[in-house]
């Protein structure tokens, strides 16, 4: 089958953000035909402005609608699409120079109805930025189980990077109401229907992530929330890791609190913990300041997870609430 790609770009007033990832398509490498559909989501700040100054470079397609959440932006714009092959991206992320010709061609060799691609830092981010890509993306947390080759289980893509085929989107009626968590539902469903789905290494995106260490604790809370949910949905894809962030906070309470009484030895195993942090994030970066920033990226990512998790699983699992309901702000109604 002859691939036709289209870019689906939900974006919610972050004009800035388009333009550099349009920038970053404009020097792209592959030259077969693409597109790229732009939706804006019931932005009061809208990218139509930027997006004109690129019509003469790239072949855009550009729709505003009402706000109704990313998974069903992500819907409407594969159903404009004209490709068969939809690639779908967060509107916070650069293109390497190489990324739809390795996606081209691992999809000629193998080809898949479904993949995701890992992420990384830029050098153009802030040292914020990289701490926090270090945090959610390093073998010393659970990025080193979520997003990596050897990951355990099946791999899980994310809507930040993540392909999908006409077939599968038609097959499964593509993204649901909730956010975060539309991507692992999405997946989950694909597998009920017999479609794989792989990771594809060189497929590599430049993630923003978040700017703020309170955005950041937002948006990993809302992780944590959405966990229990997916797991009450699909109980046959419930892991004992989705519970490390948990316990992670129980241990370093009972850390602290041991200490207390002389007992040094569990907390010591906690510092050399975020001394390696420290260590590998300066390493990669070849940045102090990094090394510490991304100390307290864990400590919120785990925080922030693990808080929301703990909080989710006693109301859904444990006190049967209606998710809809109990956690109204996590879904969009169209």
């Amino acid at each position: 089958m002859e691939m036709y790609f289209s870019f689906i770009v939900p974006v919610y007033n972050r004009p800035n953000e388009i333009k550099e990832l349009l920038d970053s398509m404009v020097i792209m490498d592959y030259d077969k035909k693409y597109e790229i559909v732009i939706v804006e989501d019931g932005s009061t700040e809208t990218s139509e402005d930027i997006i004109q100054t690129f019509v003469d470079k790239l072949f855009i397609s550009y729709y505003q609608k009402p706000n109704t959440g990313p998974g069903d932006s992500r819907n409407y714009g594969m159903r404009k699409a004209k490709g068969n092959y939809f690639i779908i991206l967060d509107s916070d992320v650069i293109l390497p120079k190489n990324y739809l010709s390795k996606v081209d061609g691992f999809l000629n060799k193998k080809f898949v109805h479904c993949y995701g691609g890992p992420d990384d830092a830029h050098e153009s981010f802030s040292n914020l930025q990289k701490a926090i890509s270090y945090s959610m993306t390093s073998y010393l947390t659970t990025g080193g189980i979520r997003g990596r080759k050897n990951t355990l289980g099946k791999f899980q893509p994310r809507s930040f990077n993540m392909g999908l085929s006409k077939d599968a989107f038609q097959a499964s009626g593509g993204f649901g109401d909730i956010h975060p968590g539309e991507d692992p539902d999405l997946t989950i469903r694909l597998w009920k229907l017999e479609y794989d789905t792989e990771l594809i290494p060189d497929a590599k995106v430049f993630h923003k992530r978040r700017i703020s260490w309170q955005k950041f604790y937002i948006q990993v809370n809302k992780f944590g929330l959405v966990r229990p949910i997916l797991n009450k949905w699909h109980p046959e894809t419930a892991k004992l890791t989705y519970w490390f962030p948990t316990l992670f906070l129980f241990y370093g309470v009972f850390s602290i609190i041991t200490a207390f009484f002389g007992w040094w030895y569990f907390i010591t195993f906690l510092g050399l913990y975020f001394i390696l942090i420290f260590l590998g994030a300066t390493l990669v970066y070849k940045n102090i300041s990094i090394g510490f920033q991304s100390i307290l990226a864990v400590f919120i990512q785990f925080y922030g997870y693990g808080k929301g998790f703990l909080k989710s699983y006693y109301y859904i699992h444990l006190l049967k609430k209606v998710p809809e309901r109990q956690f109204e702000k996590l879904f969009f109604s169209k």
